[in-house]
């Protein structure tokens, strides 16, 4: 008899993660979120994760406790966390979730960079930017 062990992370295909990401992200009151699945144009091109998250925090405390409930939400439900960058500055947060990358910006820096228009030809899970 063969005893099946646990799955330590999470088997949910990148999208339904990604709803989850969207709706933890919505509670603490991120803005302006959206979500990119890159599967679509990146059928060629290896990349190393499948959806893009882009969302705005309104301050840098904010930025920072957007961060902090994700990790503590995505370690409940077993997602893979690899690292963070930006912590500390609180401008652009960036979160490797294994197949989903969350950038948490200040919207001045968001504007900057425009993450957004690099994946322009992909299809959009998500798009509550205003306008």
């Amino acid at each position: 008899m063969m005893i099946e062990k646990p799955k330590k992370y999470s088997l949910l295909p990148s999208v339904e993660k990604t709803q989850f990401i969207l709706d933890w992200m919505r509670e603490k009151k991120a803005q302006e979120l959206v979500a990119i699945d890159l599967k679509s144009v990146t059928q060629k091109q290896s990349l190393a994760f499948e959806t893009i998250v882009i969302l705005s925090a309104n301050s840098i405390r904010h930025a920072q406790g957007l961060a902090d409930y994700l990790l503590e939400c995505a370690g409940k439900e077993g997602f893979e966390y690899f690292r963070m960058e930006g912590y500390q500055s609180g401008t652009w947060i960036l979160l490797d979730l294994n197949d989903i990358i969350v950038n948490i910006f200040q919207p001045e820096e968001r504007e900057l960079y425009r993450l957004e228009d690099l994946w322009g030809n992909a299809e959009f899970i998500c798009d509550e930017r205003a306008g």
